[in-house]
This record gives C-alpha cells, structure tokens and sequence, in this order.
C-alpha cells in the first residue's frame, strides 16, 4: 500500500498523520510547542524546539503503524505561512527565534511606508504592507541581533520562511529552497515574476543573496530519515494554503474557509485574478506547468480572539461553554474585532477591539463568535466585487467545530456550509499535493450541511456591525 506522510507545522502544535491514496487517516502523532511573548507586540518561537517537535511527532505515527510504515513512499510539509527566521547556512543553527505571524513588534515603522510605498507593494506582492509578514522582522534581527550580522559578514547567513528552515533541518540534503506561498509571506517576493524582487529588497533594507531558492509548491526538496524513515519530501506548502486541497482538486464556485488560531475565506482560479483592491492574492500551487491562484481575505482573530476573551473573562471552560451559549436566543452586543491585528477587509493594524453595548459574559462570548462570521462575510462581500459569485463555503479548522458558528455563516452569507467530519484540513491537503493527486481521494466524504436560514436579527447585527467597523477603522470597504 502506498502511504502518504503529512507534516502539518502550526501554531500551538506540530502534528504528523499517515494517510491512504483516498485521505483515509491511518496514524498520527502530535507534540505541543510555546510561544513566547517577552514584550507587547512580540511572538516568538524556538526554531529548536519546533523542529524537535516534528521529529517526535512523525516517530510517535511511525511507531503506531508498525510494520506498515514500509508503505509511506512520500511526505509533505504544511507550516504557518508568514513565520520568519535567521539561521546558519553551514550550522542549521537558528540565529534568531522564529518570529510568529502574530508578531507585530515593526508595526510603527510599517506603517511609515504605507502612504508611499502601500499600493507599490500590494501590486507586486499581493499582500497588504503588514507587520505580519516576514520582511519588517527580518531588518529588525538584522538591526538588533549580533549573531545575524555576524553570519552576514561571513557569507553564513541564511533568512526567509519558517519552511523553509524547517525544510533545511528536517532533510538530509540540507536545501535552500522557498515554495511561492510562504515565500510571499516574507513580502520580498513578486508574484508576477515569481521571485526575489530587488525593489522590495531595497524598500525593507536587506542585502540580497541571503534568501532560499524560488521552487514550485510540488517539487525534489529532499530526503527525510527519521524514525526509521527515508523518504522524499514531495510538495510544501502555507498550512492554510494546502487546507484548500483538503477535500480534493478545489471547485472555483466554492468558498473555502479554515477557522483555527486565525481564519481565513479563499477562493481557487486557474486564471489570473488581476489586482484585488482590499484582499490578497496569491498562488497555492505551482507545478510544473500548472498554476492555481487564491483570492484571500483573513481574519486574525479568530481562536485568538477566543483566547483573548477567556482570559479577560477568567472562564476557564469557555471554549466547552460556548456550544450551550450560541444556541441561546437573547440577542448580543457588538464586538469590534481587531484581536491580532485587523486584516481583511479593513486593513488596520493597531485597531482597537471593543464592544459595543452591554451583556453578561455568555453574550460577549457569543458576540466574539458573531465577529468571526462578519469578519468572514466582510471578505466574502467584497471578493464577490472580483471573481465568480460563491455556492457554497466548505469551512474546516478547530473552531469550525462550533455549529451555532456554522449555522451562522450560513445565515448570513445566504450560501450552504459543508464542513467535513474531520478538521485536519492543512495535513490532508498536503498529502494529498505530496501524493500526485490521486484521483481516488475523499471518494466518500462524510459531510454536515448547514443551510441558510432567515435570520432579521442577524442580519441586521452585521449591517449594523459593518457600519460602526468602517467607522472605526476610517476604511470604506465597497
């Protein structure tokens, strides 16, 4: 039998699942990683401890297969998409932590480039001029951190996605290599050159010749041995980027949506989109001749949000509370959502979250999951400006699991929400990259639907919440 090994990186936690040619799970192996916050606006991670953390988690899979394990004949790797890092070319020894995509510690100085430089940047890259991204973090390690001037002056130095890194330790070969996603991620990649752009370089000040090599999503990374394991590693890719292959080769009439730690609304097109004003583009998969392109819109503060608010509440239990609560029929207060950072489609990245009127905790809590589904249906309105209208959203993640979320979404985006059985979207989408393809998989999916419902008081909470958000925010979203 030929089995698939899928890496999924994240944010909490690296887990490692072996699945069959139809996406069938077989085994799997989770280790838990921290995240450091030594200052406000800081995130960091241990490249040490993360890689550690991929190693026991594919050993604890491996273990569980016994003599099976002689079927992988591949793997693929999903990693959070706008992590950065600075290690040794010779050494793999990281030089810096990894900062975390919630690391936002250059937000001032990013902000003193958006009036001139903002529209230059998202044209060529796709992406808003964020803190987010990996480009800011990346002058500051060189402004701040010794270890990465000194690899600089000896010719050691190598920057750019956590994938990347990770790709590097994890693989016998030791490549330098960058997939277009998480590449992007940095801000330093041009999306119609597909590449390193100098311009941008110049922009962020950063020496050039210290980033990996541009390689499609499906390509030879490398070898990884371990746990008795030697196998090639044969797609990397985002972890929510490799989520829209979850289910198979994605529909371009479908919204797909992945709610964990952040959300994320994309739409897949095999032609060009051209120039979204307020979400981002992208490419999710290149290979060899084949290219498929994503309009994305985020939301930052999804499981975030949720964890901001249990310990602002001090409800242990919050996260088991909340499916009694969202079926409760007491309408809540507002909350304007900007836990992490404001993304899509207001673009505001010291926004301050508040509520907006009163209730008992249960109703804030509900509040903040009404702020996912509009935070969601903000993005969804307006990518409808620039491609095909949706029919339906296929939404995956932890904080899926929610169905008075889900009933939501359905309510007020009008369209039908499929949501799969299992959540492991990110894995299953890069075995299923990693594998070729095979048309055998997720033949018989298990699947819940959510179907629209009328819903005034809704309704009306969005129209209302959307109002005071561009209020809030100062940004008019058509």
């Amino acid at each position: 039998m030929s089995l698939i090994l899928a890496i999924d990186q994240g944010t909490h936690a690296s887990r490692a699942l072996v699945v069959d040619r139809s996406g069938r799970i077989l085994a799997q192996g989770l280790r838990e990683i921290g995240m450091a916050r030594p200052q406000t606006d800081w995130a960091e991670q241990d490249g040490e401890e993360v890689v550690a953390s991929i190693f026991d988690a594919v050993a604890q899979a491996v273990q569980k297969l016994g003599a099976r394990k002689a079927g992988i004949s591949c793997a693929g790797l999903a990693s959070q998409r706008s992590n950065a890092v600075c290690w040794d070319r010779t050494t793999g020894r990281p030089l810096s932590p990894i900062f975390s995509w919630q690391d936002r510690r250059a937000h001032a100085w990013i902000g003193g480039l958006e009036q001139a430089h903002g529209d230059v940047v998202h044209r060529k890259t796709g992406l808003f001029l964020s803190p987010h991204y990996g480009a800011s973090k990346l002058r500051w390690a060189l402004e701040h951190l010794s270890a990465v001037r000194a690899a600089l002056e000896e010719g050691t130095l190598a920057w750019g996605p956590m994938a990347s890194f990770l790709a590097f330790r994890l693989l016998k070969e030791r490549p330098l290599l960058a997939e277009p996603q998480c590449a992007a991620r940095t801000q330093l990649w041009n999306l119609q050159t597909r590449d390193w752009d100098p311009e941008l370089l110049a922009l962020f000040g950063l020496p050039a010749g210290f980033l990996p090599q541009s390689v499609p999503t499906v390509h030879a990374w490398g070898t990884l041995e371990t746990a008795g394991l030697s196998v090639p590693l044969t797609a990397v890719n985002g972890d929510q980027s490799a989520a829209v292959f979850a289910f198979g080769w994605p529909e371009e009439d479908c919204a797909y949506v992945n709610i964990g730690t952040s959300a994320f609304v994309q739409r897949a097109l095999t032609a060009f989109p051209g120039h979204v004003p307020r979400q981002l583009t992208g490419i999710i998969l290149a290979e060899r001749e084949l290219t498929v392109y994503m309009v994305e819109g985020n939301v930052n503060g999804a499981g975030t949000a949720l964890a901001w608010l249990q310990e602002a509440l001090g409800i242990a239990d919050l996260t088991a509370q909340l499916p009694a609560w969202l079926g409760r029929s007491a309408p809540p207060p507002l909350f304007l959502n900007g836990i992490a950072g404001l993304g899509g489609p207001f673009w505001k990245a010291d926004f301050a979250s508040r509520f907006e009127g009163e209730g008992e905790p249960w109703q804030k809590a509900v509040a903040v999951v009404e702020s996912i589904a509009f935070l969601l249906q903000a993005n969804i309105d307006h990518m409808a400006n620039y491609v095909p209208a949706a029919r339906r959203m296929r939404v995956s993640g932890g904080v899926s699991r929610l169905d008075g979320l889900c009933r939501r979404l359905a309510s007020v985006s009008g369209l039908p929400v499929q949501r799969r059985e299992d959540p492991e979207a990110s894995a299953r989408g890069i075995a299923y990259l990693a594998a070729g393809r095979p048309r055998e998989w997720n033949t018989t999916p298990r699947e819940e639907v959510f179907q629209p419902e009328q819903d005034a008081g809704l309704r009306a909470r969005y129209l209302r919440w959307r109002g005071l958000m561009e209020q809030a925010s100062g940004v008019r979203v058509v």
